[in-house]
């Protein structure tokens, strides 16, 4: 292969919807990128495996390889656990280099694929109120680690301001605090006539489906206020265009992580245990072994987060 193989890390779901998901966001950047091979690959729960698609790879020519974190934000799965596949293969395979890309992270493309699914949920709902009468509920997925759970709260500031909603509130699908339904219960108390509740993921899988369920029943235990379910954000043109250019920051070497408030990186309140803690990869005993279709395996609801990495290389 003359060019760099580009492979696209997902943590995996036991949702087949999920993962039918990226695999179609595999497929629009395929489209994007006719010269050159683009593969992806899973963490846990789905096949093919990263490492299984890196090996297919090298059996097929590939001298580097451009690898992106499928992720919203920096937390366990981005600093540490792919990083730890890509480390433990170029270590057995050192002829092959591999470039890793960062996280998604706080973007302009990415506010701009949330407000059109946010304009969605408003042009479907059943009755016409104002922004400034509603309240935005931005809900992430929850980790252990503080800066990313932060950059869901900065998104959802971002967006109510940028929207005119008259309030917002960010929650979380686990993890961290509040959860979906007591982020909803305390949103009825503020006397706003809508409330838009967006789930801030990429795909859909058992998170979502939990937001959609509170949501769900908040609205048959009351009538006053009208509740409406925004899409998530899937594979919006923005988001594979904002991929693309997490693709380009590898070549220009302009590709590092924010470290500056990460919990292993540096003290951070409440934390101060996790600062230096050693890489290790946390997803061994549930690579590959399938989705929701394989019920005889252990349910392993993945919600936790893990320690740093040592990077793979970045940029030049």
């Amino acid at each position: 292969m003359s060019d760099a193989a580009v492979l696209l890390c997902g943590h995996g779901s036991r949702d087949p919807e999920a993962i039918r998901e990226f695999e179609i966001l595999a497929s629009a950047m395929r489209a994007r990128l006719p010269g050159r091979v683009v593969e992806h690959g899973f963490l846990e729960f789905a096949r093919p495996t990263i490492g299984e698609v890196l090996e297919r790879l090298r059996v097929a020519g590939a001298r580097e390889v451009h690898a992106l974190p499928g992720m919203l934000f920096a937390a366990g799965h981005a600093k540490n656990d792919i990083p730890s596949v890509l480390n433990n293969f170029t270590a057995t395979h050192p002829e092959i280099t591999i470039r890793y890309g960062r996280e998604l992270a706080i973007d302009p493309l990415m506010l701009k694929a949330a407000r059109e699914r946010i304009e969605t949920a408003e042009r479907t709902a059943s009755s016409r109120h104002s922004r400034a009468d509603s309240l935005l509920l931005v809900v992430g997925r929850g980790t252990t680690d503080p800066d990313a759970n932060s950059n869901v709260a900065k998104v959802a500031r971002l967006l109510v301001e940028g929207l005119g909603y008259g309030w917002g509130e960010a929650a979380f699908s686990g993890v961290a605090h509040p959860r979906t339904d007591a982020a909803i219960a305390r949103a009825l108390r503020l006397d706003f006539k809508r409330i838009v509740v967006f789930p801030y993921f990429l795909f859909t899988g058992v998170l979502v489906k939990r937001i959609y369920e509170a949501a769900d029943e908040a609205i048959r235990a009351q009538t006053g206020v009208e509740i409406v379910k925004a899409p998530y954000l899937n594979d919006h043109p923005w988001v594979v265009q904002a991929f693309h250019d997490r693709l380009d920051e590898i070549t220009q070497g302009a590709n590092l992580m924010n470290c500056q408030l990460c919990k292993y990186r540096v003290q951070i309140i409440g934390y101060e245990d996790d600062l230096g803690a050693p890489q290790a990869g946390h997803h061994h005993h549930v690579e590959g072994i399938g989705t929701d279709a394989d019920r005889h395996q252990q349910d392993h609801d993945h919600h936790h987060d893990h320690p740093p990495h040592a990077a793979p290389r970045r940029g030049k």
